[in-house]
């Protein structure tokens, strides 16, 4: 070939290269889509349509599956006091998966006499806090002079998992002290906080059982604010004495799970 037309072949590539470059990447550009966890697609190791993989939402079908370890109500005022019939009603959920939590699912709280007829309900939302129990509390159920024998928890729509951190590990409670449980019972509770983050409106469920290991009484408290390193008495109070003897007691912090 001659230098003539060695020289018209590169000049005829190097225009077609710059036609191809020039056309090439924006025609690539539209045609490509990237992957994402919002395309309603299983892609990018995803195990799930936009789950699991690098998306911030988990495939639940991969986790350890959460279980409502007990619910139950107890009596707060008889009959014939001053607010017949008021029942406050716990539930324990557990979560055993570290970095995945619920952050916000509807539940309902079912109270039944021993007919198994219903006698009060509340609907309300919660959390799921990753890597251990999260509680539920609900008071001041008035079911007048109907008394209730069980009590139910249920999720009322699907529960929605990601990844989460819990906040409430920052948290110690330290010397759990109970008194005058023959009649206005007071339990008090020191709460530490070990992290370099104050933390703000947290909640404290306090659940009492027998020494059969029975719950029997719960309470709730909140605490607005406890600064990085503080450290913090917490009250809980029950207007009527206690009928069982204190096997345990539970203090449990309550605290909405981040995102990570």
């Amino acid at each position: 070939m001659s230098w003539a037309s060695k020289r018209r072949t590169m000049y005829l590539s190097g225009i077609f290269l710059f036609f191809a470059l020039i056309l090439g990447i924006p025609l690539a550009l539209w045609i490509y889509e990237p992957a994402t966890c919002f395309d309603g697609k299983q892609n990018q190791e995803e195990t799930a349509v936009d789950k699991g993989g690098p998306c911030q939402l988990l495939d639940e079908r991969r986790l350890t599956p959460h279980s409502i370890l007990w619910a139950r109500s107890f009596l707060v005022r008889a009959p014939g006091e001053a607010s017949d019939g008021t029942y406050s009603a716990v539930a324990y959920i557990e979560n055993p998966n570290e970095g995945a939590g619920v952050a916000e699912v509807g539940y309902r709280f079912g109270l039944y006499d021993e007919r198994n007829v219903l006698v009060a309900e509340r609907f309300d939302t919660t959390f799921v806090m990753p890597g251990g129990i999260t509680p539920i509390f609900k008071g001041a159920i008035s079911t007048g002079n109907r008394a209730v024998v069980r009590t139910y928890l249920e999720f009322t729509e699907p529960l929605v998992w990601g990844r989460m951190q819990s906040v409430v590990s920052a948290l110690s409670i330290s010397n759990k002290n109970i008194t005058n449980t023959g009649a206005s019972p007071r339990l008090t509770a020191l709460v530490k906080n070990e992290s370099v983050a104050d933390i703000t409106n947290v909640s404290f469920t306090a659940v009492i059982f027998d020494t059969a290991g029975n719950a029997f009484a719960g309470s709730e408290t909140l605490l607005a604010r406890i600064n990085a390193g503080e450290e913090r008495e917490i009250v809980f109070t029950w207007p009527a004495p206690f009928l069982y003897a204190v096997g345990r007691v539970d203090v449990l912090p309550l605290l909405p799970p981040v995102s990570r």
